[in-house]
């Protein structure tokens, strides 16, 4: 983990930039769960001072994605149920409202970037890019989002949805799960060019809903990555 000097142009900047680091890394179990973080070492390991790491495990714990116990330290929580079930909830209230209004207003040139998208999409699944994957779904969703005229529902959501974060990173390398992603990502991006709302609606809900089948091999594959039941 590391930040670029060209990414640190102020303290703002520096901020942000190891928020997003320290959420990667945890979405990606780089910092696995249960793991006991060391500012010191944070800051040292991404080049900045101490004060942008505290704010960022500040947001974090905010969010769930970090404990903060008084004289024990800050630990990388584990994934809950309950975190999961709260995450799903919001992103379908937030996503599934958004992806009506994007079918409604959407136009033939606002999807030639979308269809593009999904044609990377298709390369990653071939070259096994879980990475390069993960990025492009999350693009993905962005614009849809930003279709409907209202990209705050994007970010919203993802202000709760760090544990399902989680669970959607680690079922990628499943056998088979990219292509299916793929197939409902199409689905749900042919229902909005269609033009038709109830249809995308229930494309992006059952989409959405394809991660918590995971959860039970995700956790049977990775058990001290979850709290218990």
């Amino acid at each position: 983990m590391r930040i670029p000097l060209s990414e640190r142009a102020g303290r703002g900047a520096a901020r942000d930039q190891v928020y997003f680091v320290l959420r990667e890394a945890i979405v990606r179990a780089e910092l696995e769960p249960g793991r006991k973080l060391s500012e010191n070492e944070l800051a040292d390991r991404l080049g900045v001072s101490r004060t942008p790491v505290r704010e960022a495990l500040v947001r974090l714990r905010d969010e769930r994605l970090v404990a903060i116990v008084p004289q024990l330290g800050t630990f990388v929580t584990l994934i809950s149920d309950e975190g999961i079930a709260d995450a799903e909830f919001v992103r379908e209230a937030l996503e599934c409202s958004a992806i009506r209004l994007a079918a409604e207003r959407a136009q033939p040139a606002d999807l030639e970037e979308i269809q593009a998208n999904l044609a990377a999409q298709e390369r990653a699944e071939r070259e096994g890019d879980y990475d390069g994957f993960y990025v492009l779904d999350e693009a993905l969703h962005r614009q849809l989002c930003a279709l409907s005229g209202h990209e705050i529902a994007w970010a919203l959501a993802q202000r709760a949805r760090g544990h399902l974060d989680r669970v959607r990173r680690l079922s990628l390398p499943e056998p088979g799960y990219l292509g299916e992603m793929v197939a409902e990502h199409r689905s749900v991006v042919a229902a909005v060019a269609d033009g038709d709302p109830d249809r995308a609606e229930r494309e992006l809900r059952h989409h959405l809903r394809m991660v918590l089948t995971r959860v039970p091999a995700i956790r049977e594959a990775n058990p001290e990555y979850f709290e218990e039941s």
